[in-house]
This record gives structure tokens, sequence and C-alpha cells, in this order.
């Protein structure tokens, strides 16, 4: 399971070399959906482990019922392809601790319904579906031209749930645990009990219990959240955690000579090598060290190679595979993580910049382009993802979501849609201490906002088009009404985000005399004459060349 770090440098190399071709790499049009509040396809699994509704907590931490299914019968209604994205990122499919810890301000029972706190990175949980669920799930996805991107978290695994310290049998609990509730939970815990080296084991994870070392002070040590933290750092071998060791559907087993970094890579890769997923969207980031991601691109990267090999009529292309990273904070810019197995890092800083107004906007767009077209040394291109909402942060204001859509769709560098932006999705309850919570409400398939959701479609199918959008040069038209093109030698789009009735745009240099411009907003055609072209706006303009 070794592998140099020569090997892990080359493959790399390698990937990132291809990523630089033309393709998804270069525009990357993102759709994030959290599984469990999206759409329930499959209600027979909705309450899988025994998870129950909290109407105490009103729901907001529990499991709604989402899962693979409901994403693939979108996918078969043609949801996605309408919204013209190339990528669908969705919470991590593996399973999750069983049970429940306390919320907020001792406000609600919090499940793991968003895909952050593992148990068994190689079993499908139960409440998201089986495998077979998945694999249609993919090749629904891949027959439609459309990528799929797992959560991955090699931070951390769960805590240590009493639902699931009771079913493994962990001998940690006090008597009547069976009737914690949200003030007396950690009462029925004994966190001095020396048995707790049979739930993930020292060798494992840092996590302040009897017999396991402590978090540490830096990023690539600390205990996240309070959270048991991996030690991928270590080179020591390792057997299988014990609470593994006692879990009989468990689809782990022990691996020679292998660090609890290469048991983590291995089992990620798995889901690579056997389902053809096409990249990882990667959580807290930096809060590992550099090597552990760059051996999990390496190792993925090799995985979906070798799925594609296997799989020629189920692959979408020969691209390799694709990772983003959360690094918390991180803006624009290129940074080291860039370096470290990433095509591209979330972009903070635009949610805050995508409400300002077109001037101001349009100095985002102007910096954008300007940083993503650099060239550092040898180093190949850098890319970002951007959005405007995030389950992260918060929810873009629902009654400005037109000009929040076309902001974002209309930013150079790669984009992420958050589910539910596109339908005014409104936000849910936001307890005290976590009001994050709120950003993840349900999709809400019976209240979809035609007039935004079309909007979204159009601004959407125009992106997929034009990796001009991208990474093309940025260019300002006109200050009023605001207009701008975006050119790459072999692309070229002139917007104009918000304007309405008879408007004459300046082309010259962007497009030729003569030519045929189609407005991709209202579907009317223009000619160009005099290096000008004459248009009746309808709220949005999106030029291209019309097809001959």
């Amino acid at each position: 399971m070794r592998r140099s770090l020569t090997t892990l440098a080359a493959l790399l190399l390698s990937a990132s070399a291809q990523a630089g071709s033309p393709g998804f790499a270069d525009n990357p049009i993102v759709y994030f959906a959290v599984t469990d509040r999206f759409a329930n396809g499959n209600p027979g699994n909705d309450h899988s482990y025994g998870r129950a509704a909290d109407p105490q907590g009103g729901d907001v931490g529990s499991f709604h019922g989402g899962d693979i299914a409901g994403i693939t019968q979108q996918l078969k209604a043609g949801y996605f392809k309408e919204l013209g994205v190339n990528a669908l990122w969705i919470t991590a499919p593996y399973e999750q601790i069983h049970g429940w810890v306390v919320g907020g301000k001792q406000q609600f029972r919090h499940y793991a319904y968003h895909g952050y706190w593992a148990l068994d990175y190689t079993t499908m949980d139960a409440s998201m579906g089986t495998r077979e669920e998945l694999r249609e799930m993919v090749d629904t996805a891949h027959a439609q031209g459309i990528r799929v991107l797992f959560d991955v978290v090699l931070n951390h695994p769960g805590y240590a749930d009493l639902r699931t310290l009771a079913e493994y049998k962990v001998p940690v609990l006090w008597p009547g645990h069976e009737q914690a509730g949200l003030r007396d939970y950690h009462s029925f815990i004994d966190y001095n009990n020396f048995a707790f080296k049979q739930w993930w084991g020292p060798d494992w994870v840092r996590a302040g219990l009897p017999g396991y070392p402590d978090g540490g002070e830096t990023d690539f040590t600390m205990q996240l959240a309070y959270l048991p933290d991996f030690r991928t750092e270590s080179g020591k071998a390792v057997g299988l955690p014990p609470i593994l060791q006692r879990k009989s559907d468990t689809r782990a087993v022990a691996l020679p000579d292998t660090s609890v970094r290469g048991y983590l890579v291995h089992w990620l890769a798995d889901w690579v090598r056997e389902f053809g997923v096409d990249g990882f969207r990667a959580d807290t980031v930096k809060h590992v060290e550099p090597a552990s991601w760059l051996a999990l691109r390496a190792a993925a990267t090799e995985a979906l190679a070798d799925w594609k090999t296997r799989h020629p009529e189920q692959k979408i292309d020969d691209a390799p595979f694709w990772m983003t990273g959360e690094a918390w904070g991180h803006g624009p810019e290129r940074s080291s993580w860039h370096d470290a197995g990433f095509d591209s890092m979330i972009n903070f800083d635009f949610q805050h910049r995508a409400g300002g107004d077109w001037k101001s906007l349009d100095g985002v767009y102007r910096q954008y382009a300007g940083l993503l077209g650099k060239r550092l040394g040898n180093a190949p291109r850098h890319d970002i993802l951007s959005y405007i909402s995030s389950h992260d942060t918060s929810l873009f204001p629902r009654d400005q979501l037109k000009h929040g859509l076309s902001a974002l769709l209309l930013a150079p560098g790669g984009v992420q849609l958050f589910y539910g932006d596109e339908s005014a999705r409104q936000p849910g309850a936001a307890p005290i201490g976590d009001e994050q919570q709120a950003t993840r409400s349900d999709m809400n398939w019976s209240t979809l906002d035609a007039a935004t959701l079309a909007h979204a479609r159009k601004l959407g199918q125009f992106r997929l088009r034009h990796p001009a959008l991208a990474r093309g040069e940025h260019r300002l038209i006109d200050e009023t009404p605001y207009a701008f093109a975006r050119v790459t030698p072999d692309d070229a789009i002139i917007a104009v985000p918000e304007a309405q009735g008879a408007i004459t745009l300046k082309v010259r240099g962007v497009f030729a005399d003569g030519a045929l411009l189609r407005d991709a907003y209202t579907n009317q055609t223009y000619l160009i004459k005099d290096g000008a072209v004459a248009v009746n706006a309808a709220g949005t303009v999106l030029l291209e060349k019309a097809a001959p």
C-alpha cells in the first residue's frame, strides 16, 4: 500500500497537465445538493438504524428522507440537464454514525444527515440507499454528460454517539442511556473509561479520552469542534479500528503495512474504482497535511482511469479525476493548496461581493479574470469555485436571487449552484448557536419559483456552451446599461445582465461586421453593422454567434 512521494508527484503532475486541456476542468458548473434534504425517492429507508423525527427540536437536525434514488429521479426528469450544470456534488453517501448528538444550545437532536460524521467509509448509509441505487445514479448522470462528485472528509470520523456505542458494544455507557434527552445526554457516557479504546483506538484518532492522545496545537493535529482527529500524519502501520472489527457488515479488511492515511485513501478511492465517481469536494482541507491530499488525489486518479478502462460505454470522456477543496476563508488567489492535489479551491470571497451593483461587480470580474489568467512560474493555471449560497455560511437574499444568479453564472472561474437557489427555496429554522441549519431546509418542489428557475436555466445553459465565461479575457463594453465581453481565442460572448428595451452595443473587436448574433435569453437574432448591434433587451442579454 505504500507509494513513494516521487510516484505520487508524477501521478499528480500528469493529472494536472491533462486537467489544463479544454473541457470540464476549464468550466466547472457544479450543483450542490444536500442529499437528505433534496428529494425522497425511497420512503422505505427513511428511518434506517432507528433514526427518528425530533418534534421537540423542530426536526431541524434529523434525517428528512432525501436519498440517492431521489437524485436519480430528478436526473431522469431532466432537472439538472435543464439547468446546464456539468457536475453534481452530493453529500457523502457512506455510512454515518447511527444516533444523534446534542445540537445548538441543547435545542435539537443533531444527526449526521449532512455526511460529515462517518462511521464506516466502506459501506452505504442505509438512509442514502443501496450500492445498486448509487450505481444507477452515477450511470444516469454520466449518460447526460454530468459528473458526480462526493463530499469527503479525511480529518475526522463522527462523534461517539449513544446509539452507535451501544450497538457495537463499546462498554462505556451508564444504565438508562436509552432514555437520554438533550439536557442529560453526556451524563450517560463514562468519559473516564479506558474501554473507549474499543472505539476507534488511539492509533487511529486523537480524542482526549483515556488512553488516547489529546488533540494537538496545530491546524493539522487539533480536534475540530471536539471531533476525533484522524492521525493521518502518522507513518505507523495499523490494523482495522476496533469498532470496525466488531461490525459484521463492513467491507473493510486489514491491509498489510498500512497507515491511517493509507486506509482512508484506499477506502475513498474504492468508491471511485467501483462506481466511476469523477471527483471529490474535500472538507476541512487546511486541517489535513498536504501529503494526505496528494495521496488521495493520486489514488483516485489511478482508480478512475481503471474504472474508465473497464467501463468505456459509461464514461463521459477521458478527463482525469478532479478535486476541489474547502479551506475556510480562501479567496480567488492561487495558494499552496493548488499544489496539494486540488484543481480548484472554494472561493469564500464571492458571496460577500455578489450583492453589489454592476459597477462593483465589474471590478470583481476584472480581478478574478486577471488572477485566473496568470501563470506563476511553471505552475498550471489555478481555478476557484465561487458560490452565492452555502450550507456553511448563509443563503443569498431570497428577494435578490435573479441578481445573485446573474452575478454568479457570469463570473470568471468555476461556479457552484446551491440547491434551491434556482427555485427560491426559503430558509428553515435557525437554532441559536447553529444558525447554518437554516441553509439546509427541504427542497421546495411544491413551490418552485417559475421566473427564478427559468432565469437560472437560461444562464446555466449559456454558460455551459461558453468556456469563455470561465476562462476568457474580461472587457467592459458599456457602463449604462452595464455590458461586458468575455473572450478567448476560440470563444466569445457579450452579456448585459440587467437591461430592458432597445439598446445599442459596440462589439468591434469581439465580433466582426456582418456576423449574425443570437440572444440566448430571448432567442432573437441580430446582425452586426458598423461595429455595433441593436438589440431589444428583455431583462438580460446573452449574445453568442448564431448557428450557421
